[in-house]
């Protein structure tokens, strides 16, 4: 083979290959042809191989962003910027069943207002859970602008655990912002309204009886739920309060919240008056509210809250007296409030100014200390001056939005909306380092762990609000667009353009992969969505229908492939309450459920206990099947819902064998050992798919599945001697001929059984350490044994297995695990 390197070398090395990629001729040749085919650049290339994640192999950040109007979070992962999530939180979500099953259905009805079903939300600001002011991947919050709620997603499983509606404001924007231990989740009201539900007054008493404010929702960590009783508000004056943030370090115990339409305008073009856009901009500044919340809970604790729809909140008056608010002028009509990592600025972006200010927390603290205060707001909160506050001011550009900082000191990325432009700057020394465009009027923009004490660097995320000609036209709704730019370089670098189909997302919060800690499995019966025992669990062998009046509960267990039980009869009108049980162990095995025409679905991952619910009301026959590919059996996996008439009678019954028990009888207790056997089956296969040197470790997982194997053995035996010798009895079952006893336990180890595979001269990848792990294990391996050869067990762990066992008696086997029971390692 003749290499080119000496005309392709320099194109890799620029395009970011190594010189191992230097030498083959054909690879060379190809990346050239698809070069010039596709009109790609050395730049190009560069930016694609520093995005690309090849198969196997994974993201090293994980982002969790606001869908929007469509009440979801979406998961993608950085840099490959694949979608790998939605997560349903304020709107029904197919996939996941959420909001189709009963457990589902009551975090959502959580989110109820006025006892009304609100089936949708614009989610707005995720905010990650922190300890010490550093992300720790066990929470996500979010919030909901249209209707001011707050959602708790448990990262263990990516689950909405609960929604909390504010008991006092009709509207937010600002939430979610977490304080540095999680203590508090901030959310902060937009429009003002009254705060009293179902109070009307009139916009000409606006300034007088509308008011703002802000919510520190307390979180219970243990629980992993806020704890509404805990949680208190703040009243504030009528300002458009905005977005928030905690401070840390040395700002730790104080919120910082700014504000927009100081000038408490209300609008009306249909009355001749200027709309609010030019009505709310009239001021040179706007509000920082500056909070020490800390004391604010302490007032709370010793009862100074007024009680306002069965929710604290503590009145202006005390916090004025108290000393615990203040107002900052800012830049007209701002929209980010960013504390820095260390916790000693607060930079605020005004979007009708072309500056960013960098306030001081030390010098905001050393003019409340000295009582220096320029003036009083209309409501008695006194405003320091704005200089008095300033560390500097810094011109960006039009339309600057939001910040975020780098892992490098004083470095700062703020978005100008006008621009269309990320800004790259130094904030402790006020000066302009980079500036890349993006496509198009970019709103948030995000850094990885970006708001925390401890930024990575590395990538950034532009949300920009338009993608116009960026993406093959899909109609007139266009998809958002998240560009990831590359500032690990003194320039930046655009990467990568993503399409975002899913509502319009606001903020985007990133953290490590490594942080997160998700589980692959629920234990056996869990409610996923209260993390408690759920009551319509059972086991193998367990399951049953429940008949009272015209009500019709079903106990059932999904495991590959079949659902336990294939046919459930009702009447119509009948009430159907089936509770479906994952019996699965092994990772990834998630079974769904579904009836025809009934608008229930279940995703039911390994472990989870599912309940769906509805009336049968019209007669019929409805398949239900698992809506899940979860295995070659796949569509075997089904059943049918039998809706007779009322007063229904079968026109021929089943015959009768042995003491009354029935051909079906009969086969039910088969098929219980089948099902009880096929949970052993996967805990096995799981072990084995992980690491079969780890046995003796989770053995105990299978014993209550053995134990309630023996019982139904016990059962069947039963009916196999009430059948007697029928010819519908299952010849699969009957025992084989037995071989003659061998001479002691050694000699069926060495010549009969086990050494053959796992010996010296067998295949030892199939247990490695196994005259360790046998002997420690011997009682199950005896069952297992005896199971095998009586064909309880039909499946076996091999062909090779019941062609051993068949060589084999019944007492040559309780030899044989005497035998193993006292080998050593």
């Amino acid at each position: 083979m003749k290499f080119r390197t000496k005309q392709v070398a320099p194109l890799l090395l620029a395009a970011g290959f190594g010189c191992a990629a230097v030498g083959i001729a054909y690879a060379a040749e190809s990346l050239q042809d698809v070069m010039k085919r596709r009109n790609l650049s050395q730049q190009d290339l560069l930016a694609a191989s520093k995005t690309y994640v090849p198969t196997g192999k994974r993201d090293e950040f994980v982002a969790f962003s606001s869908g929007g109007q469509s009440g979801q979070v979406i998961v993608y992962g950085i840099p490959s910027m694949r979608i790998l999530k939605y997560i349903g939180v304020f709107t029904p979500e197919p996939w996941q069943g959420y909001g189709f099953d009963e457990e589902s259905k009551a975090v959502l009805r959580q989110g109820n207002i006025d006892g009304k079903e609100i089936n949708w939300g614009d989610t707005h600001h995720p905010a990650m859970s922190e300890t010490q002011g550093k992300y720790d991947g066990q929470f996500l919050f979010i919030n909901d602008k249209a209707n001011p709620r707050l959602a708790v997603i448990d990262l263990r499983d990516f689950e909405t655990k609960q929604i909390v509606v504010n008991p006092i404001y009709k509207s937010e924007h600002g939430g979610a912002f977490v304080t540095p231990n999680t203590e508090y989740v901030i959310e902060a009201a937009q429009y003002a309204t009254p705060l009293e539900n179902k109070k009307f007054y009139p916009l000409e008493e606006f300034n007088e009886k509308y008011r703002g404010g802000v919510t520190y929702w307390k979180f219970d960590r243990k629980a992993g739920r806020i704890d509404p009783k805990q949680s208190f508000s703040l009243e504030l004056p009528p300002y458009s309060q905005d977005l928030s943030d905690a401070g840390k370090g040395p700002s730790d115990g104080w919120s910082f919240t700014n504000s927009f339409c100081s000038e408490r305008y209300v609008g009306g073009i249909e009355k001749g008056r200027p709309p609010y856009e030019a009505g709310c901009s009239a001021k040179d500044t706007d509000y920082l509210h500056v909070i020490n919340w800390k004391k604010a809970a302490e007032l709370v604790a010793a009862g100074k809250a007024k009680k306002i729809n069965g929710h604290d909140v503590l009145m202006m008056d005390t916090a004025i007296k108290e000393g615990i608010l203040f107002l900052v002028p800012e830049p007209k009509s701002p929209h980010g409030v960013d504390v820095t990592p260390d916790g000693k600025f607060i930079t605020v972006a005004g979007k009708l100014d072309t500056h960013v200010s960098v306030y001081s927390f030390e010098k905001i603290q050393a003019a409340i200390k000295a009582g220096r205060f320029e003036s009083k707001d209309p409501y008695g909160i006194p405003v320091i001056n704005m200089k008095d506050a300033l560390h500097t001011q810094v011109q960006l550009g039009l339309g600057p939005l939001h910040t975020q900082y780098d892992a490098k000191p004083c470095v700062a990325y703020t978005s100008l909306y006008v621009d269309s432009q990320v800004v790259k700057w130094n904030f402790c020394e006020g000066k302009v380092l980079d500036k890349i465009s993006v496509h198009y009027n970019i709103g948030h923009l995000m850094t990885m762990e970006g708001d925390s004490v401890d930024p990575k660097g590395r990538y950034l995320v532009a949300l920009n609000k338009l993608a116009i000609d960026r993406f093959v036209p899909v109609g007139p709704l266009h998809p958002q667009n998240h560009q990831l730019i590359d500032i690990s370089d003194d320039k930046m670098q655009l990467l990568y353009d993503m399409p975002l189909p899913l509502g319009e997302p606001h903020y985007v919060v990133a953290i490590e992969a490594g942080k997160l800690k998700p589980g692959v499995r629920y234990k056996v019966g869990t409610n996923s969505r209260t993390d408690q025992p759920n009551p319509g669990a059972v086991r193998a062998g367990e399951e049953k229908t429940v008949k009272k009046g015209n009500k019709i509960e079903v106990f059932g267990t999904l495991i590959r492939s079949h659902i336990t039980p294939e046919t459930i009869e009702a009447e119509v009108g009948d009430e159907v309450t089936i509770h479906l049980t994952n019996l699965e162990r092994a990772q990834d095995e998630t079974h769904g459920f579904t009836v025809s025409t009934y608008n229930v679905h279940a995703s039911v991952e390994p472990g989870k206990t599912v309940t769906v619910k509805f009336k049968a009301d019209k007669e019929g026959v409805y398949p239900y099947y698992c809506t899940e590919f979860c295995s070659a059996l796949h569509l075997e996996m089904q059943g049918y819902l039998l809706v007779k008439p009322k007063g229904w009678k079968p026109t021929k019954t089943a015959g009768t064998a042995g003491a009354n028990y029935t051909e079906a009888d009969y086969k039910t207790q088969l098929k219980k050992v089948a099902d009880t056997q096929a949970v052993i089956d996967s805990v096995v296969g799981y072990i084995t798919s992980v690491n079969y040197k780890d046995f003796h470790d989770v053995v105990n997982m299978m014993d209550d599945a053995v134990d309630q194997l023996g019982k139904i053995k016990d059962a069947k035996a039963k009916a196999d001697e009430a059948a007697g010798k029928k010819d519908w009895n299952n010849a699969a079952l009957t025992a084989p001929a037995l071989a003659a006893p061998a001479a002691d336990g050694a000699k069926l180890y060495t010549e009969k059984t086990c050494n053959a595979c796992h010996g010296p001269a067998g295949n030892k990848a199939l247990m490695p350490d196994y005259p360790k792990i046998a002997g420690q294990n011997a009682k199950y391996i005896e069952r297992q044994m005896l199971d095998i050869k009586s064909g309880a067990r039909a499946n076996g762990n091999s062909a090779a297995m019941k062609g051993v066992m068949h060589l084999v008696s019944d007492d040559e086997i309780k030899v044989l695990a005497d035998y193993i029971s006292k080998l050593k390692p």
